[in-house]
C-alpha cells in the first residue's frame, strides 16, 4: 500500500517532526509513505476575508496539482465524515480487499481546504469537534493510520487463534458426549 501525505505548510516544531519521522519509521514494514508539502499561500497577520479566500484557492490549485490521480482521495476537514479507529480502520481494510493501492491523505493550511480540493476527493475525514492546528494534524493523521495496521494485525493474530482453537478441537478427541 503506498499512501500520500499531502499537506500545506512544513512542519517547523522539533517535537511534531520528532513525532512524525517516529511514525513513519513505524510504517514502513506495512507500507510506503510519500510526503508532499505544498508551501502556505503567504497573508498578513490580520488578512481580510478576500485575501483568506485566495490564499486558499491558490493552496487548493497546488493540491489539486499534487494529487496522484489513481489515489483513493481523504481529505481531513472538520465537516467531515468521522468514524471510531476500529471502524476506520475497517473502512481502509476494505479499500485494499478492494483493490485500492494508492490512498492520499490531504491536510490544508491554517485556513482550511478549497472546495474544488473538497470536491474532489472520495472521502472528507473528520477527526474531532475539537480544533487543532493543521501542523498539529500530521502527528494526528500518522497515528490513525498506523492504528489501522495495529487493528489489522490484531484481528489476523485472533484469526490464527481461531483457527488454531478449532483445528485442536476437531482433531484432539474432544467430541465428548454428554452423560
Amino acid at each position: 500500500l503506498k499512501i500520500n501525505v499531502i499537506t500545506v505548510g512544513a512542519l517547523r516544531e522539533p517535537y511534531f517532526i520528532a513525532a512524525r519521522d517516529e511514525y513513519i519509521k513505524r510504517l514502513s514494514p506495512f507500507c510506503r509513505i510519500e510526503r508532499t508539502e505544498i508551501p502556505e499561500a503567504r497573508t498578513s497577520s490580520s488578512p481580510t476575508a478576500a485575501v483568506i479566500t485566495a490564499a486558499i484557492a491558490a493552496e487548493g490549485r497546488s493540491i489539486l496539482r499534487s494529487l496522484p490521480q489513481k489515489a483513493y482521495k481523504i481529505a481531513l476537514c472538520v465537516e467531515g465524515r468521522r468514524f471510531t479507529s476500529e471502524v476506520f480502520a475497517s473502512y481502509l481494510e476494505e479499500l485494499e480487499v478492494s483493490g485500492v493501492s494508492s490512498i492520499a491523505f490531504i491536510i490544508g493550511g491554517p485556513w482550511g481546504l478549497s472546495q474544488q480540493v473538497k470536491s474532489s476527493c472520495d472521502l472528507l475525514l473528520s477527526v474531532s469537534d475539537f480544533t487543532f492546528t493543521h501542523r498539529m494534524m500530521q502527528p494526528i493523521l500518522y497515528e490513525i493510520i498506523i492504528a489501522h495496521f495495529a487493528f489489522a494485525q490484531a484481528a489476523n493474530i485472533i484469526n490464527k487463534l481461531k483457527k488454531y482453537k478449532w483445528q485442536n478441537e476437531k482433531f484432539s478427541g474432544f467430541s465428548q458426549t454428554k452423560e
